[in-house]
């Protein structure tokens, strides 16, 4: 075997793995390279004698023909490299180390002949094909992987090496309805096992189609190279030994595994590595207390918006005790960040008094570590924060809301429009028109190699544009099943994915003998679980989903799903939110109901209050949830347990507080003050009460204004204006006053003169009122023409703006007014 085909070992050091893949591994190793057999070690005699029998020789009498000078004279090249088997000196020849490279021009070159051109390269290609599938060369994966010849080489084996596995195979693809194409990938990928790996279909382990995948995700940028889909069809052959598992996805990019805490630092390349083993430190003390994803953000908050932030703009760095104008410095940028800076100040700030506390118990170890914090308590803003976000998102709640019904509408008139296409694309003939779910298409007439009778292809007869209908119709019941359970739970994304025929329950009330259906969430956020009663329309998506989602045997398929937030891979379960992808059922992952979701809004093309379109987060539904729950009478302490929520300030949080409910509930107050006030008091007033009502502000009006007394109350200054601090002047009476004032003035004069000193004691009162009202009337015009303009928009004069000139309302009438608006 060619020395580029590494271990096991080698395989698990390429990246890290998650602990799932490592385990698999080393249950199903890869089967190790062979340094010798049979086929190989026979003289050129031996070889041509068994490659000229059955059943190697080609069908075709002229491939034969060619293939046999083709097969010397490949011979001949190896015979000129050191070794005593073939394999050994094709390893020597060094043709197996890259197979981007043409070993045809390197056999030519050392043989001293012409480069060959044309049918000669087919011919040399077809001969490196027959002995590879006589087993008499094993060339490495990663040369098999990346060569463009012998691409015939999965036809050699399926003739040469093992003709009843490659046509179990091929009748598999047939009856899974694949296409050429797709099964054709599979069927190279196992042919390239055998090659580099001897022996048959039934031969090839677990740990041969990983090596191989993972060889894969090294040389390939493209999803579509690196598919396990290869393995995915051998398991559904049953060509794989017992106990091995449905899939190895586990070896993708996602599945990485979790890394420790030296691990998580170690991704921001700190320059100081004291204080990068003080990090990875303090996150092993903090591991034991913390899920995976918090100690992974906490690494992040530290390593790299803390540290790895300050040696950026500070090189040489090293102590925890920052400069004032550093930590300043460091603060204002993080601060800049609205939407994460408070939190990574809090976090700093704990990461220093968690020091600080450490140091009285551990003095040698994290006593040179406890300095100043950098961070006050004034810094952090964090109710200033929190009021913001709740603010934004109640304005977000409040404006999705009154929509929800149409998107929702439009989600389901979606699926039911795609079904119908769906189904009128099968019942018509390749080439013909049909018109379904609103829309007239052509069914597409498809390419042998592309066809495939699990997918249905129409077009648009005007654009020509080719659309799977299978994909769509897929697609929009997966949105609108999203969309409905969310609306109707509230349930968190991470919940919806989680969910399984294992949380569909049933409860018997003792006192009735009903029984209630219920969906249990499993634990998540909270780490509690939790039972939530299923309406009728929420059990009729349910019960949709399950029956497009059960199998032959009529039980729900089990799936394994990756935990984003934990990096392991959950046992398998019978999963709700799953689909077929190839030929393995899938969970649907949260990025792809995100996806789904995105695009049955867009289809629905709700639009908000700027006419702009609208986005929904899954996270929407669950806010809307609970305000349209609370809205309708729910307790909150109720929602708080449907929610989840260990703090029912959190259920709170999620509650958007509508205008309406304050005017509802400011009307309900006025409500229920008249219930308790006499009935008489809200009975209609009668014509003589009315007249006297509007009678008493006629007879208010004085000479100088308006007098400001109570309704139905009697003058207490005896109509002495003057003096009565109730007595609204107006403007335009100033002059009438000053006279007032003057004649005050000589009547003062004459009972001083006459000896009348109670008198002149009573005009010197008045005096003082007049000069008082004088007074606040002077200011007041000061006041008005001091004013500065601040080129705010001024009231329009209604008056001014009609035709005919209208008498200016009473001061009775408008006091009525004003008193009926207290009222109300």
């Amino acid at each position: 075997m060619s020395a580029a085909v590494p271990a096991v070992t080698t395989v698990t050091a390429a990246r890290q793995l998650s602990p799932e893949a490592i385990a698999v591994i080393r249950k199903f190793p890869p089967r190790p390279a062979a340094e010798s057999w049979e086929a190989t070690e026979a003289d050129r005699f031996t070889v041509m004698r068994r490659m000229l029998a059955a059943p190697f020789p080609a069908e075709d009498a002229r491939a034969r023909d060619f293939r046999k000078p083709a097969m010397l004279k490949i011979l001949d090249w190896l015979g000129l490299h050191p070794g005593k088997t073939w394999q050994q000196r094709w390893d020597a020849s060094g043709a197996g180390a890259d197979g981007r490279a043409d070993w045809r021009e390197q056999m030519t070159a050392e043989l001293g002949g012409a480069a060959p051109e044309g049918r000669a390269l087919k011919w040399l290609g077809g001969a490196l094909a027959q002995l590879i599938a006589g087993d008499v060369l094993r060339p490495g994966l990663p040369w098999l992987l990346t060569t463009d010849a012998p691409r015939q080489l999965h036809q050699e084996m399926g003739r040469a090496r093992d003709p009843a596995g490659i046509t179990a195979l091929r009748e598999l693809a047939a009856a899974r309805g694949l296409s050429a194409a797709r099964a054709g990938f599979a069927i190279e990928r196992a042919a390239a096992i055998m090659a580099a790996k001897g022996g048959t279909v039934a031969d090839i382990t677990p740990g041969d189609c990983m090596q191989l995948l993972e060889y894969a995700t090294q040389v390939y940028s493209t999803d579509h190279m690196r598919s396990p889909f290869f393995y995915e069809f051998l398991h559904q052959a049953g060509t794989l030994p017992p106990g091995a598992p449905a899939t190895v996805r586990m070896l993708s990019a996602q599945g990485t595994g979790q890394l420790t805490p030296e691990q998580l630092i170690a991704r921001y390349d700190l320059a100081c590595v004291p204080v990068r083993d003080l990090l990875a430190g303090y996150l092993r003390e903090r591991q034991p207390g913390m899920d995976y994803s918090t100690i992974s953000g906490l690494a992040s908050k530290l390593g790299l918006h803390f540290w790895k932030n300050l040696e950026e703009h500070n090189p040489g760095i090293s102590s925890l005790k920052l400069a004032p104008d550093i930590a300043a410095g460091w603060k204002m940028r993080m601060q800049a960040n609205s939407q994460w800076g408070a939190d990574i100040l809090m976090t700093v700030r704990a990461f220093y008094l968690d020091l600080a506390q450490w140091a009285l118990d551990e003095p040698a170890r994290w006593g040179p570590w406890a300095v100043p914090c950098p961070v006050r308590g004034s810094d952090i803003q964090h109710r200033k924060q929190k009021s913001r976000v709740k603010a934004r998102m109640d304005a977000r709640t409040r404006e999705r809301l009154p929509v929800l019904p149409a998107v929702a509408a439009a989600a389901d008139r979606n699926r039911k429009d795609t079904a119908a296409r769906l189904s009128a694309a099968r019942a018509t003939p390749p080439g013909e028109l049909f018109t379904a779910g609103g829309q007239t298409l052509r069914r597409t007439r498809m390419r042998r190699r592309d066809t495939s009778p699990s997918r249905c292809w129409a077009e648009d007869p005007a654009t020509g544009k080719r659309r799977d209908l299978t994909l769509e119709e897929s697609d929009a019941f997966w949105a609108w099943a999203a969309i409905e359970v969310l609306r109707h739970t509230g349930i968190r994304i991470e919940e919806l994915t989680e969910l399984s025929h294992h949380s569909l329950v049933q409860y018997r009330a003792p006192d009735s003998g009903e029984m209630i259906p219920l969906l249990s969430v499993a634990p998540s956020k909270s780490d509690q679980e939790r039972l939530l009663v299923l309406d009728p329309e929420l059990v009729d998506v349910l019960s949709a989903i399950i029956s497009r989602i059960r199998g032959a045997d009529g039980a729900v398929p089990l799936v394994t799903a990756y935990d984003h937030y934990e990096k392991t891979w959950n046992p398998e379960m019978p999963l709700l939110f799953q689909r077929v992808f190839s030929m393995e059922n899938r969970p649907i992952p949260a990025g792809g109901i995100r996806h789904l979701i995105h695009q049955a809004v867009a289809a629905s093309a709700v639009t908000g209050a700027d006419g702009k379109p609208l986005d929904f987060q899954p996270h929407d539904f669950r806010r809307i949830f609970t305000t349209e729950a609370i809205m309708n009478g729910m307790p909150p302490h109720i929602a708080q347990l449907i929610l989840g929520h260990s703090n029912i300030n959190t259920t709170m949080g999620y509650h958007a507080v509508y205008p309406e409910e304050v005017i509802r509930g400011h009307r309900a107050f006025i409500a229920r003050r008249r219930e308790l006030r006499p009935s008489e008091e809200y009975r209609t007033p009668t014509d003589e009460e009315w007249e006297e009502f509007l009678g008493h502000f006629e007879r208010r009006k004085v000479a100088l204004g308006e007098c400001g007394r109570a309704y139905s109350t009697p003058c207490i200054h005896e109509h002495s204006c003057v003096r009565c601090p109730l007595l609204r002047m107006s403007p335009d009476q100033r002059g009438r006053l000053e006279e007032i004032r003057d004649n005050l003035l000589v009547r003062i004069a004459e009972a001083e003169r006459e000896g009348w000193a109670g008198e002149a004691e009573g005009l010197k009162v008045s005096l003082a009122a007049a000069n008082n009202k004088l007074a606040g009337a002077s200011a007041a015009a000061d006041r008005r023409a001091g004013a500065v303009s601040l080129g705010m928009p001024a009231y329009r004069d209604i008056a001014a703006t009609v035709t005919a000139p209208q008498a200016p309302a009473s001061p009775g009438r408008r006091a009525a007014a004003d008193h009926g608006k207290e009222q109300q």
